[in-house]
């Protein structure tokens, strides 16, 4: 005899509405984030442009997705206000999921790797988080054990990412991005650039791109330890063994439910070494420090660079600011670090400066 588990219960209607509101009422506090433009002098013609995320409360790209994550949630029923969440990250995720878990007054724990940075643990304690390290990579795993455990909600941010977010507009990213760039001298850009760590941003950018009919082209930089770039050139490749990338938040051992290929228009492959010597440069360009996947989208954009001028081209580029350097100072930031790590950033220097001009003198301090 089969037997059927009740259902949770629902819960109450006026709970999930005041839980609505108090989310309603932070996004009205927050004014949309900086679009930053960076003059090309070496690159006459070509402008490059920052949408900065790290001015969110949460101070990173994932403020927007943990925001829609929860509203997606609440309106299905799946939160209550005594519900454990439990989120699979890598920091940056869970240090938003955790801002809004405590504005809700509920109980947030992060399953994340081990080698996650100090910085992001302590970011996530700071908003009433609980983290989680594991070792290995399945962190995932982990969070789907630990919901059953709790009789919690796992948020699952790999797999509702691309449909939590409203893709049409709605003051998405996307939306964000093109009212933004309307006076500038190539309103339409040429590329937007972005890294995948669930695809959700991609997924978002490339359809709201296509319903609005716009000739813009998506790039998602990729580390070369992830499988996303591998499934794009053969769809057949769903998994690697494991994604050994020292930058955090993108790249993945699993092709995620919300990564969606057919929204891409090209994959940019980017070594560590590259995406650290990338945010390191553009860090010193803006005066501030830029994480890890900021680097990886710069490098990609200096070879669209390139190759527009090389064939002669003017226009626009859009790419993404995710997060601040602060969170990567024992890491990315920390020369030590990288002699332990054997990652050597002088191959690619003298690329970047042909975009950037010469790296100043003076390092920026995180």
């Amino acid at each position: 005899m089969n037997v059927i588990a009740p259902p949770r219960a629902v819960p109450d209607q006026a709970w999930v509405a005041e839980a609505i509101a108090r989310i309603e009422a932070d996004i009205n506090r927050s004014a949309d984030t900086h679009l930053i433009r960076i003059p090309l002098p070496r690159v006459p013609g070509i402008t490059l442009y920052l949408k900065d995320e790290s001015s969110h409360p949460t101070g990173s790209l994932k403020h927007r997705l943990a925001r829609s994550l929860f509203l997606y949630a609440l309106c299905n029923g799946w939160i209550g206000p005594d519900t454990t969440i439990i989120e699979s990250s890598s920091g940056s995720t869970a240090i938003s999921e955790a801002y809004f878990a405590r504005l809700l007054g509920l109980r947030f724990i992060a399953v994340m790797p081990r080698r996650t940075s100090a910085e992001k643990v302590a970011a996530i304690a700071f908003e009433g988080g609980e983290p989680h390290l594991i070792d290995g990579w399945n962190t995932s795993q982990e969070a789907r054990r630990l919901a059953e455990e709790l009789d919690g909600h796992y948020m699952d941010q790999f797999t509702f990412a691309e449909r939590a977010t409203d893709w049409r507009g709605n003051n998405n990213i996307a939306e964000s991005i093109f009212s933004q760039m309307a006076f500038e001298p190539h309103p339409i850009p040429d590329w937007v650039v972005c890294s995948a760590g669930t695809g959700g941003t991609a997924a978002t950018i490339g359809r709201f791109i296509r319903y609005r009919k716009f000739p813009t082209r998506l790039c998602v930089a990729d580390p070369e330890a992830s499988v996303f770039h591998r499934h794009y050139a053969d769809r057949s490749v769903m998994q690697v063994d494991a994604c050994k990338s020292v930058i955090e938040g993108i790249g993945r051992t699993v092709v995620e439910p919300s990564f969606i290929p057919s929204v891409v228009d090209r994959m940019a492959v980017i070594s560590d070494a590259a995406s650290i010597a990338a945010a390191r440069r553009i860090s010193a360009v803006i005066g501030r420090a830029c994480g890890g996947s900021t680097g990886t989208n710069i490098s990609a954009c200096v070879d669209l660079i390139e190759e527009m001028a090389a064939q002669g081209k003017g226009g626009s580029i859009v790419t993404l600011l995710c997060d601040s350097g602060a969170r990567y100072r024992s890491t990315l930031y920390d020369d030590a670090w990288l002699a332990e790590h054997g990652i050597d950033l002088k191959p690619h220097i003298a690329r970047l400066d042909a975009v950037f001009g010469p790296q100043p003198s003076t390092p920026v301090s995180c």
